[in-house]
């Protein structure tokens, strides 16, 4: 696991790796990364493809039956419908969350980039996007690719993170904030 700059050796980390260098091999870093995008999109939309991958009610057989249907029907890659099924076979359709952001971790690493897990209340628009990526590069003087993610619960504002450093500017952290100096 080393080799790939050390990304984290837990089992989501192995497998991402392992992906990692197949779509290396095959000139197909973007093409995976895309299809994984549109995976964890399919996982936040999709209460079916959602319990496809979580159930452990489904048979392997089923599972597997499912993956590929879902794959097809979401125009992936031939490599990442290849690695679904995988997963499908080895029960491990459950770490995908945790396999698609080592995977993007390694392809940002791979371009040189550095990538930031920015979560808002609400989906950021394309102009929105990139005007944080140019602050983002500005603070830390290189690309920045983001990972989006939308938690409602933020009601407002972002909560960025940049490796083992985070920038929280939600509205609920200043609630909450301002309530616990309200109380003391």
């Amino acid at each position: 696991m080393e080799s790939s700059g050390g990304i984290q050796a837990s089992l989501g980390g192995r497998y991402a790796t392992a992906l990692f260098d197949l779509a290396r091999e095959s000139s197909a870093i973007d093409a995976v990364e895309a299809s994984l995008v549109t995976v964890r999109q399919a996982l936040t939309d999709s209460p079916d493809f959602k319990a496809l991958t979580a159930s452990p009610l489904l048979g392997r057989a089923e599972t597997a039956k499912g993956v590929a249907a879902a794959a097809k029907a979401l125009k992936l890659d031939a490599t990442t419908a290849r690695f679904l099924g995988v997963l499908a076979q080895n029960r491990r359709l459950d770490q995908l969350p945790a396999i698609i952001r080592a995977f993007r971790g390694l392809a940002s690493r791979h371009r040189g980039e550095t990538t930031a897990e920015v979560t808002s209340a609400h989906p950021l628009s394309d102009a929105q996007v990139a005007e944080l990526k140019q602050q983002l590069r500005q603070r830390v003087g290189r690309d920045v690719a983001v990972d989006l993610n939308v938690d409602k619960n933020l009601l407002g504002g972002l909560v960025v993170r940049i490796g083992s450093q985070m920038i929280d500017s939600s509205i609920r952290t200043r609630l909450n904030t301002l309530a616990h100096a309200m109380k003391g």
